[in-house]
């Protein structure tokens, strides 16, 4: 452990965590409470039991890894349950120092015929606000001894769909008989796209950007071109799930097709032996030009550590992550849980692992904390994000005096 950096500092400076799922980040004890008043079938109903068979420390694969989000989805089908669980998520956050927060999720997963769209994210909405209002009104944040409590929603289109996914998937499939599952899910995130504009723009809730989840090979990004320039068009920032189960290609297709301003995972973004396309001759050139386009442009990158070692078999000893090289390469990286249940992790935890695994400097440590703030999809204005970033680099000013010369 590196001891010029103590766990307490990392738990007191303030943090954001831009990539974080909602339905992956429940309390266990609040599953199993709704779960049994929602008549959900678990496992087991004990929080030993739950960790032990489904949200455990190791995965043998993703879809195991994939599995409890079938229980988490099935408790998060009214407005009471996801207020719930979006004001537990903050104040699970506020409690670790985390100071901004993006909430990503699928809503089209929770519209049922007691909730629409509109219903399902005002809830979300509504859990966050409230931890939010009271954090900012504290005294601590008041007398500028803490700084204030910011977040922001993501909706996430999927790559692949089935009915059985949701009642709302199960009539778009319905009123489509004659178009392909492709087509079916093209539609969807069509209609999340002009959802998100809506509620941005003509609603004003808190829909900072738009994410494209779920698996990547097979189910390319370009598929889902259209929604994306809808939201680009309409001033809706972008965020795209790649290079974590496929190679650079897919990183370079989110940028290009997607006009992605962040990256989620972007994991094998230097994995120049996994490109496949023949007409790319020199693939480390191409890595490397790929690289420096996302450094010099700013992209952020969306790291998940744990979640990567989980899901991941080339990535089990950390050590090996390519967090390192994106540092080295000076890219814009911000340090995220991913599924603060399924990874069992907290931002703080990911942090220590990126010190004691990757030999993240203190001067590192703070370049990855900032990035995290300027690299937010923030609600406000320009001028207040810029106001809230100089808050936190005087926060974490304060704090480091503290640090062991």
């Amino acid at each position: 452990m590196n001891k010029t950096i103590p766990t307490d500092f990392l738990q007191r400076i303030p943090k954001t965590d831009l990539h974080l799922h909602l339905d992956g980040s429940l309390r266990i004890p609040t599953l199993i409470e709704l779960a049994k008043r929602h008549r959900v079938k678990l496992p087991s109903y004990t929080e030993d039991g739950l960790r032990r068979l489904v949200f455990k420390d190791t995965y043998a694969h993703l879809p195991e890894y994939l599995q409890g989000f079938a229980y988490t989805c099935a408790v998060m089908q009214t407005a009471e349950s996801l207020e719930r669980i979006a004001f537990e998520l903050a104040e699970d956050n506020l409690a670790e120092g985390v100071r901004y927060i993006e909430v990503r999720y699928a809503p089209q997963l929770h519209i049922n015929d007691r909730l629409n769209m509109e219903e399902v994210v005002t809830a979300v909405c509504r859990g966050l606000g409230r931890a939010q209002k009271r954090h900012n009104l504290s005294k601590a944040v008041r007398t500028g001894a803490d700084v204030p409590f910011h977040f922001g929603i993501i909706v996430c289109a999927l790559r692949f769909i089935l009915p059985v996914f949701s009642p709302y998937y199960r009539r778009l499939f319905d009123v489509m008989p004659y178009a392909s599952s492709k087509q079916v899910c093209m539609a969807a995130s069509m209609e999340l796209a002009r959802a998100a504009v809506d509620l941005a723009h003509n609603k004003g809730l808190p829909v900072v950007g738009f994410d494209l989840a779920g698996a990547e090979a097979g189910y390319p990004a370009d598929d889902h071109t259209a929604a994306y320039q809808y939201v680009h068009n309409h001033f809706i920032r972008k965020t795209v799930h790649a290079g974590e189960a496929y190679g650079p290609e897919s990183i370079f297709q989110a940028i290009t097709k997607c006009y992605a301003n962040r990256i989620g995972h972007g994991t094998w973004l230097f994995a120049h032996d996994m490109i496949e396309d023949p007409a790319i001759t020199d693939p480390k050139k191409y890595v490397h030009h790929l690289a420096e386009y996302v450094a010099s442009q700013r992209i952020t990158m969306e790291v998940c550590l744990t979640s990567n070692a989980q899901t991941l078999p080339r990535m089990r000893n950390l050590a090996h992550h390519p967090l390192r090289q994106m540092l080295d390469h000076e890219l814009s990286v911000s340090i995220c849980t991913d599924n603060r249940l399924m990874s069992n992790t907290s931002v703080t935890h990911e942090l220590r692992l990126a010190i004691d695994k990757l030999k993240m400097t203190p001067r590192e440590l703070r370049n990855v904390v900032i990035a995290g703030f300027k690299g937010s999809f923030f609600p406000g204005t320009y001028s207040e994000k810029r106001d809230f970033v100089r808050q936190v680099i005087d926060r974490y000013e304060t704090l480091a005096r503290d640090l062991p010369k």
